[in-house]
């Protein structure tokens, strides 16, 4: 027997076709579609259980919807929330980095529940290993292009040209690349450039890609739905078989991604194409009879740069973001802190005072006495981050230990996220790079401002000749 719906108003009917069953809330009748012979849907079916021989029960993979019991095996199967076969390039955790964690500590204590004096012992040590920093940030030589450039796209743009990393024959891949602008407006800076492809890496689901936007002929866009941590670029048909240059881009990289970038891109995959002993870059041209694309590979009037060997990465170019979202298992500079007497402790604390740096600190309980108002607003406030996502600013100002002044704080974030990305400084040259940090747009528009940028070493010499 069916179930019976809820007493509907005495006027109005359910469309033909359509279920019975009236939904009091919205004061109208379901209008999902009913099975041939049913009254109600399949969601509704179950609404009296105890008359209806066929019992619905959620559904394991995804309890936002439910299935009937008797056919839960043939459901699994077909479900959309059923665990995908893993992709050819997907390898777990290979650029995951640290596999021994007894060198992390269980617990760590927040930053608001440390004494005064362990406060101070942090900040001594943040400015004595800042003392061995060079300021490149504020360098002349770097940033140009980046200060003739209000939004954030063409200054990132604007930089990737200054590298002379805009040309035929290489892939570009973009981590992090939500809806895929920053590839766009690299697709259309190419104009004309020959054999150019693009990798877009997310691993979310994205809305209103513009990947459908692209007009270009000579370029093909591939997006792929990864997290960074298990991407092995090496497996991918396009870099494995045609032997591409790689170009890894990023616009706002969120905290841990960056270093699983970075590490994706030296070790899993330039390492990995070094340790197969790959063809020479300029006999391959050769040997393709494609004069047209060695005559784009020129300096400024006829002296060639067509390398000796093929790089297989042939540069980075990425606005770092979000360092309090870093982890110490994955940060790819763990041996330049130990160089400084630093380790995972103090990197725990470090990138967590780095959101003092943007999150918008309140004055401290000395210089207001509308404390208890401020905390309850510092603590509910999320701050919109660039690509759309939240970011919740951490340990609030007044519950910290200490006389630090709300300018005294936003400079030690600064000095956090400045020793973070040092460490990666240190870490691409290690790995036979050239890299450096640079503001590329102006803190009014974004306060997340530094770009960082790497060329392999036998090649940032041509490229600044």
């Amino acid at each position: 027997m069916e179930a019976s719906a809820p007493t509907p108003p005495a006027t109005g009917f359910p469309a033909e076709g359509r279920c019975g069953y009236f939904v009091e809330k919205k004061q109208r009748f379901c209008r999902m579609v009913a099975a041939a012979g049913r009254r109600f849907c399949g969601e509704h079916a179950g609404a009296a259980e105890e008359e209806n021989s066929r019992k619905r029960i959620l559904c394991p993979l995804d309890p936002k919807h439910t299935v009937y019991e008797d056919q839960l095996a043939k459901h699994l199967k077909k479900c959309n929330s059923r665990e995908k076969p893993k992709p050819d390039f997907f390898i777990q955790d290979i650029n995951a980095g640290l596999t021994d964690e007894t060198e992390i500590p269980e617990q760590l204590v927040p930053i608001s529940s440390l004494s005064e004096e362990q406060m101070d012992n942090l900040i001594k040590k943040l400015r004595k290993a800042s003392e061995v920093l060079h300021d490149a940030l504020n360098d002349p030589k770097n940033g140009d292009s980046a200060t003739k450039h209000l939004k954030q796209q063409a200054s990132i743009l604007g930089n990737i040209e200054k590298l002379k990393l805009l040309g035929p024959r290489r892939c570009f891949v973009e981590f992090g690349a939500g809806r895929g602008k920053l590839s766009h407006w690299v697709d259309i800076a190419l104009k004309d450039a020959e054999k150019v492809h693009f990798i877009l890496v997310e691993k979310m689901t994205t809305r209103f890609k513009v990947d459908g936007k692209h007009r270009r002929k000579n370029s093909v866009f591939e997006r792929l739905q990864i997290d960074i941590q298990h991407l092995c670029l090496n497996r991918i048909p396009v870099l494995r078989e045609g032997k591409l240059p790689v170009v890894g881009i990023g616009k706002h990289l969120c905290g841990v991604a960056t270093d699983l970038a970075l590490r994706c891109l030296v070790e899993t995959y330039a390492a990995n194409c070094k340790e197969k002993n790959e063809e020479p870059l300029a006999k391959r041209i050769k040997n393709d009879k494609t004069e047209k694309e060695t005559n784009t590979l020129t300096k400024e009037g006829n002296e060639t740069l067509v390398p000796e060997k093929w790089t297989p990465v042939a540069g980075i170019v990425i606005a770092l973001c979000c360092h309090h979202r870093c982890d110490w298992r994955h940060y790819v500079g763990k041996e330049y802190f130990r160089t400084l007497g630093l380790g995972a402790v103090e990197f725990h604390y470090f990138q967590r005072m780095s959101s003092w740096a943007t999150c918008g600190m309140r004055k401290t309980s000395l210089e207001t006495s509308t404390i208890t108002t401020q905390r309850k607003a510092f603590q509910n406030d999320e701050e919109e981050h660039e690509d759309g996502g939240y970011r919740i600013a951490d340990d609030g100002a007044d519950g910290l230990p200490g006389l630090l002044t709300a300018e005294e704080k936003k400079q030690i974030g600064h000095l956090c996220k400045l020793l973070i990305d040092q460490g990666r400084v240190k870490y691409l040259q290690q790995q036979g790079f050239s890299p450096a940090l640079q503001y590329y747009t102006d803190p009014q528009v974004s306060l997340e401002n530094v770009l960082l940028t790497a060329l392999p070493e036998h090649s940032s010499t041509e490229t600044t000749a």
